[in-house]
């Protein structure tokens, strides 16, 4: 049971802080997010700030203990659309692979950090 909550506890902590790290920008509106997320990539202005909030406050209920596990699991499914939809606009601008790849990575991590939780879940203390 050590193990696996170390395990968890690390990869949770990874994909939480990269979500949250990749947000900080996105919540204030910062002039980098816009030039990527509106202007390269066409989202509406407005949409900027709401992503950064939710996948701030997922990245936070996969990380609070007392936060129940039925809203754990839309907490990853919202991390997941993100990632999904963040992939889905690099391809459909064209991106090459390359540039994509690396977002693989942190969809591996977040299916990791899904699969201890669910091993964790059905693991006796």
């Amino acid at each position: 049971m050590k193990k696996l909550n170390i395990a968890y506890w690390t990869v949770n902590g990874l994909l939480a802080a990269f979500m949250i790290f990749s947000s900080l920008d996105n919540v204030v509106t910062g002039a980098q997010s816009v030039a990527f997320i509106h202007d390269k990539m066409g989202y509406p202005v407005y949409f900027i700030p709401w992503i950064g909030v939710a996948k701030i406050l997922g990245a936070l209920a996969i990380l609070l203990p007392m936060v129940p596990a039925r809203m754990k699991e839309w907490a990853y499914f919202g991390l997941f659309m993100d990632l999904a939809t963040a992939i889905y606009s690099f391809f459909a601008l064209g991106e090459p692979v390359l540039n994509v790849l690396p977002m693989f990575v942190f969809v591996g991590v977040l299916v990791g950090a899904y699969l201890l939780h669910h091993k964790r879940l059905s693991t006796p203390s």
